[in-house]
């Protein structure tokens, strides 16, 4: 009996060793460990630029008045373990993290987690709205650029490609609402739905999700129009960022023998850039996607401020200027945990594109 157990353990370790010797599995426990690495990263840097930000928290979270009496700020510090030394507090921090405790926000009166799952779901439909449009633009856009190299459709990308690198967004997004509301009155200012529409009742969050889950068509075009200004004045410099990676690439691409040989065996030039060069081509765009992303989740706090609308971004001006330090901790951990994981997507969708990847 004895024997049979070690048997079967010895070849339940060998099966194990087996798959970790695999390409593909073994890139995905490599970046899967470099990403717990850097989300534990992220909770050391946030604590740490937390305690040094000069502000008492004991102060901003009771206010003046009640700051004074020294007997509530004691307990106040005793009960969230502030009179502790970093490393305790540090412990006691991530350990609630782990639990779903990322504290209260003084601005609410409410769990930060609570909040996050309450405005990430507007945050997120604007930048992914952004992105591709962002993408699917500045690739029909980059790759014209570098078909027609030196003739007019080159000339007008790098004229988009520079405008959307150089224009502030915050003056661009004032711009667009003086232009396509007040003037033309196309477009509505702000928002995520018209005020005159019923309110949908639970769902994801996600405005067009839940309106065509809840069969609300009205809704569903409300929310479309009232994503199209701020999602393109968000994606406006990441247009231009994508629209030069791809001119780059494809024409880098365009000189390479394969292509000279796919063109020299008869094929079709449609044939030629979709199987050859846009594949060849993808992965830096896809690299430049990836890093986008977290800039996006940035630049809202800027857009939603603008355009009043109700995601991440304005409740981070808000807790900014309230001094609700839980309220920005979350934020930061939440904005930059999306971005971590955007990026190991994007790693992992390099083993598609790239079968070189699977080798490394």
């Amino acid at each position: 009996m004895t024997v049979s157990v070690g048997t079967a353990a010895g070849a339940a370790g060998a099966r194990v060793l087996r798959l970790s010797r695999h390409p593909v599995l073994s890139y995905t426990l490599r970046r899967l460990g470099l990403t717990l690495f850097l989300a534990f990263g992220v909770t050391v840097v946030t604590f740490v630029l937390t305690t040094l930000v000069p502000i008492d928290p004991a102060v901003a979270a009771l206010g003046e008045r009640a700051a004074a009496d020294p007997d509530i700020v004691a307990a106040y510090r005793e009960k969230y373990g502030l009179d502790k030394p970093l490393i305790v507090q540090y412990w006691v921090y991530v350990t609630g993290l782990i639990q779903g405790d990322w504290g209260m926000s003084q601005q609410t009166q409410r769990p930060v987690l609570q909040d996050l799952m309450s405005y990430a779901p507007a945050t997120l439909e604007l930048v992914f709205a952004t992105i591709v449009l962002a993408v699917v633009t500045g690739v029909l856009v980059g790759l014209a650029a570098a078909l027609y190299r030196n003739r007019f459709p080159d000339h007008f990308a790098r004229v988009l490609a520079l405008l959307g690198v150089s224009t502030p967004i915050f003056w661009f997004g004032i711009v667009m609402t003086m232009i396509f509301f007040a003037q033309l009155g196309w477009l509505p200012s702000g928002g995520r739905v018209d005020p005159g529409l019923p309110k949908i009742q639970g769902g994801t969050g996600f405005m067009l999700v839940d309106a065509v889950l809840a069969g609300q068509p009205a809704i569903f075009w409300s929310a479309v129009r009232h994503l199209i200004l701020p999602s393109i004045v968000l994606g406006l410099s990441t247009l231009g960022l994508i629209i030069r990676i791809t001119r780059a690439s494809v024409l880098e691409v365009l000189g390479n023998d394969y292509v000279r040989a796919g063109r020299a065996k008869g094929l079709g030039r449609g044939t030629v850039v979709s199987r050859y060069v846009l594949r060849a081509a993808s992965g830096s765009i896809l690299t430049v996607t990836g890093v986008a992303f977290g800039g996006l989740l940035a630049g809202t706090v800027l857009i939603e401020t603008v355009f009043n609308w109700p995601g991440l971004g304005l409740y981070a001006y808000r807790s900014a200027t309230t001094a609700d330090l839980n309220a920005i901790m979350g934020v930061t951990l939440f904005v930059s945990t999306a971005y971590i994981l955007v990026n190991l997507i994007v790693d992992l969708c390099y083993m598609v594109l790239d079968p070189r990847v699977r080798l490394t």
